[in-house]
């Protein structure tokens, strides 16, 4: 177990603080891609000709293997943390654009029509009343997001990064200790799980008004985002 948790004296850092390092640089580019996100859909819903184009462009900047994404950027950017969380930045744009226009889209028009009745103009229907029903949708989305980017980190350590868990699998080799690959991969896949599970407490506490049997889907999850408007347009309404 001492050597589960001892960490190679190059990376000069204990293990809980390679732990925050891999998550700094795993969340902070979900934080960006959803503060783009936001306003881009917002965009993308009110102008629908603009969401095929701009899906477009982030599906191919998804495509472009991290490695690569890693190896232009080391010109203007070096070996940095910069370098790895730029590309996740951008791959989370791909999950969180579409959950995001598809949820507010989603939203009844019933429901659209009763905050425009109560004085609310664009910007705040959509802080107001489309986003808050769509949160379940968003935080969906963000759970991908999130695990993906908790995952995709350690391809950092390719290019030199210091300080994420992906490092240990470098030092697995160059100190013969599979000890520490071990304790990468474990570390990696308890950090995504516990990550996930915060997530889904969130979207318990910011959806109140959904009844468990909704977090299935289909017809009855539809019906209770009608159900849903009637709480979010009385908080708006304060």
């Amino acid at each position: 177990m001492n050597g589960f948790f001892h960490i190679p004296s190059d990376l000069q850092n204990s293990y809980f603080g390679l732990i925050g390092l891999h998550l700094r640089e795993a969340l902070i580019p979900v934080l960006a891609g959803l503060v783009v996100s936001l306003p881009l859909a917002q965009l993308c819903v009110r102008f629908r000709w603009l969401y095929p184009p701009v899906l477009w462009v982030t599906t191919v900047l998804y495509a472009i293997p991290s490695l690569a994404f890693f190896v232009v950027l080391i010109d203007y950017t070096g070996m940095s943390e910069t370098t790895v969380m730029i590309p996740l930045s951008v791959y989370s744009l791909v999950v969180l654009l579409p959950a995001i226009v598809d949820a507010v889209r989603s939203v009844p028009q019933e429901t659209l029509a009763a905050a425009t009745a109560m004085g609310f103009g664009p910007v705040r229907r959509y802080l107001h009343v489309q986003l808050p029903i769509a949160v379940p949708a968003i935080i969906a989305g963000l759970r991908v997001a999130t695990v993906s980017s908790i995952s995709l980190v350690s391809v950092g350590m390719l290019i030199g990064n210091q300080g994420a868990l992906g490092n240990l699998l470098h030092d697995a080799s160059i100190y013969n200790r599979p000890v520490y690959a071990v304790n990468s991969v474990v570390t990696t896949a308890v950090l995504a799980i516990l990550v996930d599970a915060v997530l889904v407490l969130i979207r318990v506490l910011l959806t109140p008004w959904m009844p468990s049997g909704a977090r299935r889907g289909g017809r009855k999850a539809a019906g209770n985002r009608t159900d849903a408007a009637v709480p979010a347009l009385e908080e708006a309404a304060r």
